[in-house]
C-alpha cells in the first residue's frame, strides 16, 4: 500500500492519526477463504466476476498450508428458497441480485478450480456479510487453537472486509494476500484495502503469504508423537 489511495495528505494523517501498524503474526494460522462460490468468482452470475487470478492465487496458498496441516475453512452464502424469493432479509432487499444464491444450486458450489477437501475442510454457512456474524467461526478457530487468520476470497470491499473486521474485533491478527481478494469494480476494492491496511490487518503480497503459511512447524508424526510421550513418562 505504499504511495497511498489517496496521495500524500491522506497518509499523512493515518500516520499522524497512529494507524498502519504491523500486526503480530502468530504460529498457528488458519486461513479463511470467503465466498469463492462459483455465484461470485463467475461472471455469468449477476452478483459475479471472472476472478480466475484470485482463484489460481488462492489455490497457490492453500496448497502452501497442506504439507503443515494449516486449516482451510470455506464459506458460502446461501438461502432458503424461501429466504431467496421473500422479503425477511433486508440485505436482499438492498442486493436482489444476490437471490441466486439459492442452497443447493450451482451458484452456491464452491469453485472447482480450489483444491477443497470435502469431509476435510469445513465449511461455514451464512446469511450475511461477515464470515463471523451469525456463525461458529470464532469458536471453531479458538477450538483449533488458532492465533491468527488468513483471509481470501470476494468481494473485497464487502463480505471481505467485513470479515476482516470481525476477525479482529474476535482477537484474531489478520493477513489479506492482495491477490488473493477480488471485487466486480477497483474503485471500491482499492478503498477498502486502504482501510483494512490502516485499521484492521495487513495487506501483504502473495509471496509472503506462501512463506509465512509454508513457515509453520509441520505437527509431529502420530508416531513421534507417541515415541516422545513415553520418553516422557519414563522419567
Amino acid at each position: 500500500m505504499s504511495g497511498g489511495l489517496y496521495g500524500v495528505t491522506t497518509n499523512r494523517t493515518y500516520r499522524r492519526a497512529g494507524f498502519g501498524a504491523e500486526v503480530r503474526r502468530g504460529s498457528r494460522p488458519a486461513i479463511v477463504v470467503v465466498d469463492l462460490t462459483r455465484g461470485f468468482t463467475e461472471d455469468s452470475y449477476p452478483s459475479g466476476a471472472d476472478l480466475s487470478e484470485v482463484v489460481a492465487a488462492t489455490t497457490r496458498l492453500i496448497e502452501a498450508a497442506r504439507p503443515v496441516e494449516v486449516p482451510v475453512i470455506f464459506t458460502a452464502i446461501a438461502y432458503t428458497e424461501a429466504e431467496a424469493s421473500g422479503d425477511a432479509i433486508t440485505w436482499l432487499r438492498k442486493a436482489p441480485g444476490m437471490r441466486t444464491l439459492v442452497e443447493g444450486s450451482e451458484a452456491v458450489a464452491i469453485d472447482p478450480r480450489l483444491p477443497m477437501r470435502p469431509g476435510h475442510d469445513q465449511l461455514v454457512v451464512k446469511k450475511g456479510a461477515s464470515a463471523f456474524f451469525g456463525t461458529s467461526l470464532a469458536a471453531t478457530l479458538t477450538g483449533l487453537g488458532r492465533d491468527t487468520v488468513v483471509v481470501c476470497g470476494a468481494t473485497t470491499s464487502g463480505c471481505v472486509r467485513a470479515t476482516v473486521v470481525d476477525a479482529v474485533q474476535s482477537g484474531f491478527p489478520v493477513l489479506v494476500p492482495r491477490a488473493c481478494v477480488g471485487d466486480r469494480a477497483e474503485g471500491p476494492a482499492d478503498a477498502a484495502l486502504f482501510d483494512i491496511q490502516a485499521k484492521y490487518g495487513d495487506v501483504v503480497t502473495l509471496e509472503d503469504a506462501v512463506g509465512y503459511i509454508g513457515s509453520v512447524p509441520a505437527p509431529a508424526a502420530p508416531d513421534a508423537a507417541r515415541r516422545s510421550h513415553r520418553r516422557g513418562d519414563s522419567t
